[in-house]
């Protein structure tokens, strides 16, 4: 068993690379991959930081709910595995085989694209290389086990591509691997709960930012785990050898069995409010090097007098402003103002600095002093240290915690986009922290 598992490895990967077809959906579609989020995320700091996890879970699905089931369809189409079954104990070997191509694969896929994006981006490699490769694993097992199942239930390979799509597109839209959480109404993100290319791209992200205890790494492992176990047991149990047979009777009850972990990963998220940790800033105070905080670069910031992210030049000229009532109200509003009490230190920073962005792209009148007024609020109500590692840690992970698109309560409303309230938020705190750091004028 162990010869023949070995053999058909071997030559498993040495058809792979002698197929320009599937060296294109193998390798050139991840590049693309890369390349177009890089267009997209490159302003990032550092770029694609935070993008790198969906990247890879984007190339753990394609290879393993298209090309892997593909391949073994259309292998059993031409009877290549009716063969194969007879052959003394050929069973196990060649099917664990095959999966193991597929992930030798998928992983030379992602360290492509991990370097790629270090030569042609900055992007940093994974600052926990153990954690990234324990939730590698665990994804491609999880998608693996899909692929297999995807490979049983499919009478031809048209069928491998509807069925891949029924998987792929629900995880690139609402999932949370295309599309960011935050970025998702509410009900989305619930849903998004039920399905494992969160748990996927949270387990991968751990490798670059470390576990910080909101979304727990043991949870994420043990979903894919469970759907990965029950996918791939159905897949097994419905295996088809010859591509004359037709699906078993109990196909069904095989398939429900592979959905309720889904269903139960889903109903626990949701009781525990996991789901909701992808948007959610680290719970204890973040600790960075004077090195990481000194990497932040201010080039290329607005001028605080332009009408992108102004700021008011000092606090006697906010007295002067064409309407002082409102701004003396404001102030008094942001004073009591809950979100930006929050425990979270980093959330509350966040919070505040929504206060400007806010303001500024729903160009108030009053958007530099109201800018000014929250910079004020912010010296304050936090330390020197506490200000520093905020909006440090705001500027270098753009894609944790939450940002206020509209706050009526202070008078500011907006439903503004909360990609570029985000953006924005950036662009205020480095001004913020440069001044801080005595890299910008106050």
């Amino acid at each position: 068993m162990l010869r023949g598992y070995l053999y058909h490895l071997q030559l498993s990967l040495r058809l792979n690379f002698a197929s320009r077809q599937a060296l294109v959906y193998g390798f050139a579609v991840p590049i693309f991959f890369v390349v177009a989020f890089g267009a997209v995320f490159r302003g990032g700091n550092p770029p694609l930081l935070h993008q790198m996890s969906q990247l890879i879970t984007i190339s753990i699905l394609g290879g393993a709910c298209f090309g892997m089931p593909t391949a073994m369809v259309a292998e059993r189409e031409r009877g290549l595995w009716r063969r194969f079954r007879l052959l003394p104990g050929a069973a196990v070997p060649i099917v664990a085989s095959t999966l193991t191509a597929r992930f030798v694969l998928i992983a030379s896929a992602a360290l492509l694209q991990i370097l790629l994006a270090r030569l042609a981006y900055g992007t940093p490699l994974p600052s926990h290389p153990g954690l990234f490769a324990l939730g590698y694993g665990f994804a491609a097992f999880a998608f693996l086990g899909l692929g297999l199942l995807v490979a049983a239930l499919s009478n031809d390979v048209p069928a491998v591509q509807a069925l891949g799509q029924c998987v792929f597109l629900p995880l690139i839209m609402i999932g949370g691997v295309g599309v960011p959480l935050d970025a998702l109404p509410e009900w989305a993100r619930a849903v998004a709960g039920f399905l494992p290319g969160e748990y996927a791209v949270g387990a991968l992200q751990m490798g670059y930012g470390g576990d910080p205890g909101r979304v727990g790494l043991a949870f994420n492992l043990l979903a894919l785990l469970a759907i990965g176990a029950a996918a791939g047991l159905a897949g097994a149990k419905l295996f088809r050898w010859d591509p004359g047979h037709r699906p078993a009777r109990n196909t069904r009850a095989w398939v429900i069995c592979a959905l309720v972990p889904w269903a139960l990963v889903g109903t626990a998220s949701l009781a525990g409010g996991k789901w909701r940790g992808a948007q959610q800033g680290p719970v204890a105070a973040p600790v960075l090097s004077d090195a990481q905080i000194d990497s932040i670069d201010y080039r290329g910031l607005p001028p605080d007098e332009s009408t992108v992210t102004p700021v008011a030049e000092a606090a006697s000229r906010i007295s002067d402003s064409s309407d002082p009532s409102r701004l003396g109200a404001f102030s008094a509003r942001l004073e009591a103002w809950p979100p930006g009490r929050a425990a979270d230190k980093v959330q509350a920073i966040r919070n505040l600095l929504s206060v400007a962005t806010v303001a500024d792209l729903n160009e108030d009148p009053l958007e530099g002093s109201i800018a000014r007024l929250v910079f004020n609020h912010l010296f304050a109500h936090f330390t020197e240290t506490e200000l520093t590692q905020g909006l440090a840690w705001i500027i270098l992970h753009p894609g944790e915690g939450t940002v206020l698109n509209s706050i009526p309560e202070l008078g500011i409303p907006g439903d503004m986009d909360v990609k570029i309230v985000r953006e924005r938020s950036i662009l205020y705190a480095k001004k913020l922290l440069g001044r801080i750091r005595g890299r910008l004028p106050n």
